[in-house]
């Protein structure tokens, strides 16, 4: 018979680590006599990171005595306590390779459900001062798991653990745990897991993302590619066309407006480029006289997908090094090194309707998916939404107007904010003011659409709540940053200090080995000897990143290496896909650039 050991509680804490502050509930302590547990957690206790942890799927974690003993042989320790690995519930049996999700407990006048596993986090490396462990817990099988509580009631350590049932579909905690994170994710296993009805949401969408990747992979008749989808959105898509940078050659540069120009790149050979997906982008490094080292900047492609060639439109910006260079040194003839096209921000096949978003220059993406939607003959419906100032600021618009007209169920809302005298309503523009909250509202979107947004931050912020204000699902609304993307740092606590990006303040003494670029922050510094990982220097240099377990599990980190070589130390639990890195675990062996 299992038995409840030790009730463990603990309130979200602030803790010093790595000169920041993490505010976190992962040190819990037990506590004696008949404890109350309600549908969210055990009365006294608390989540950090509510995003993370917590809430009806998490309301309680468990973990066994006989894992204490494991890593107590394991890592040479004799120091734990219980509630030392952030467990509400310790227990003697119940062991992950025996439990499985859906099988349902009563504990003193409680009952409970298996929901899934832990959640990977450094947080309880943190508390272990063992800084690998979320890929321990993962790589050894034994991770813990979460109850969610179906009956509320009062439990206390001492207390018997009685199984109910076990769950529909019979797949243990480890089984579950190690389909998402392992190399090898089969499509029976994925099936049986989407069956189990007790399985959380955010584990149920990750093997769901899985299952359509090995799908769309038999439909195309190929292998499924490497990487994680289901951790990842930057796993998905297909492999790059061509690894690090290659020369092409402008064939036409083309005004679009007082401030955006669109430029033509070609192979030197003349034949045709690899096909780009509806949505992607491509890197240019472009050499400079009055630096060390070139400008390497992202543009997304204009052009029509499937083109022999390429189509970036770049607006000027008052001080846009690399903007400025092309709109002041590009003509047809010159020759510049491009990066593969890369991202995954593209237009998802299928029979769902499409609402394309964008503001001024963010149109370059959504024009792409356009186009792509125009060569489909496509029968989906399909809502065109942008913004722009006035027709002296709208581009591309005798271009949107004639792909809109090939299509057999469009329909659109060009907002001007600004219109001219000469422009002309139900012509030029169909409303006044901006592309607003207030109007999507009014647009009765169906909620089975996918939405792609594209233009300032702000402007997408306010577009995703209106969206998902509308009935859209929020995970149907991507969205697509010219810049660097947001960071997710999991618990740390901002401390009002942000800065642009910028070399390291410390940079060490030992030999250069290589150099590391931040392509979207527009940041090239060395690495030195024995220097930090990728994730390291990139935090040294206020460049934004995300990450969560911080030793190649979660696949938080994983990011595209438009160029260069890196070596891992640890080795991930599973690799990233082709052409990504994780930065959490790797150093670069060549010179690197990365979509940072």
């Amino acid at each position: 018979m299992a038995t409840l050991v030790s009730v463990n509680v603990g309130l979200p804490q602030d803790v010093a680590w790595q000169g920041k502050t993490v505010h976190t509930g992962v040190w819990k302590h037990p506590v004696a006599g008949p404890r109350p547990v309600r549908r969210l957690n055990v009365e006294g206790d608390g989540q950090g990171d509510l995003a993370g942890h917590g809430g009806e799927q998490r309301a309680v974690m468990v973990y066994q005595l006989d894992s204490y003993r494991y890593w107590q042989e394991q890592l040479g320790r004799d120091d734990f306590v219980m509630g030392q690995f952030g467990e509400n519930f310790t227990v003697d049996g119940l062991p992950d390779d025996e439990v499985c999700i859906g099988d349902r407990y009563r504990i003193g006048d409680a009952v409970f459900e298996v929901t899934q596993p832990r959640v990977t986090c450094y947080r309880v490396g943190l508390r272990l001062q063992e800084p690998r462990m979320a890929a321990l817990l993962v790589s050894h099988g034994r991770p813990g798991f979460y109850f969610r509580v179906l009956t509320e009631g009062t439990v206390q350590a001492g207390d018997e653990i009685v199984r109910l049932r076990t769950g529909p579909g019979t797949m243990s905690v480890a089984e579950i745990d190690a389909l998402l994170y392992l190399p090898g994710h089969p499509r029976e296993q994925l099936e049986r897991a989407l069956r189990i009805e007790a399985l959380s949401p955010g584990w149920k969408g990750s093997f769901k993302a899985l299952l359509e990747n090995v799908e769309n992979a038999r439909g195309a008749g190929g292998a499924v590619g490497g990487g994680n989808v289901g951790l990842t959105a930057a796993a998905a898509g297909p492999a790059p066309a061509w690894t690090g940078f290659r020369r092409l050659r402008m064939s036409g540069v083309r005004v679009e407006s007082d401030t955006v120009s669109s430029y033509t790149l070609e192979a030197l050979d003349g034949a045709a480029l690899p096909a780009a997906s509806a949505g992607q982008f491509i890197t240019l490094r472009l050499p400079r006289e009055d630096a060390d080292g070139p400008l390497i900047r992202t543009y997304s492609l204009s052009g029509a997908p499937g083109s022999a060639d390429y189509r970036i439109s770049v607006k000027r910006e008052p001080r846009g090094a690399a903007s400025g260079w092309l709109h002041d040194h590009a003509t047809a003839g010159l020759e510049v090194e491009v990066a593969a096209p890369r991202g995954g921000f593209t237009l998802a096949e299928g029979p769902e309707p499409v609402v394309l978003v964008s503001a001024g220059v963010g149109i370059t993406p959504v024009l792409a998916m356009l186009h792509r939607l125009a060569a489909l003959h496509t029968q989906r419906h399909v809502w065109w939404l942008h913004g722009a100032r006035n027709s002296t600021d709208m581009l591309f618009a005798e271009e949107v107007r004639e792909l809109l007209a090939t299509l057999s169920d469009a329909r659109v809302r060009v907002c001007f904010s600004r219109p001219l005298p000469t422009d002309r309503m139900g012509s030029d523009y169909t409303d006044a003011g901006r592309l607003s909250a207030d109007l999507i509202r009014t647009l009765d979107l169906p909620s089975d659409a996918t939405a792609y947004v594209c233009g300032p931050a702000a402007f997408m912020d306010d577009m995703l709540r209106a969206l998902t204000d509308s009935g859209l699902d929020a995970a149907r609304v991507r969205t697509e940053a010219f810049g660097a993307a947001a960071g997710l740092t999991p618990g740390v606590v901002a401390d009002g200090s942000e800065r642009a990006p910028h070399l390291p303040d410390r940079q060490g003494d030992g030999p250069v080995r290589a150099t590391v670029s931040f392509s979207r922050s527009g940041l090239t510094v060395p690495w030195r000897a024995d220097g930090p990982t990728l994730l390291e220097l990139a935090e040294a240099c206020d460049v934004p990143v995300r990450w969560s377990c911080r030793t190649g599990v979660c696949h938080n980190c994983e990011t595209a290496a438009l160029s260069g070589t890196v070596a891992y130390r640890p080795e991930p639990v599973e690799e990233p896909a082709p052409g990504n890195v994780l930065l959490c675990c790797s150093r670069p062996q060549t010179d690197v650039v990365l979509d940072l």
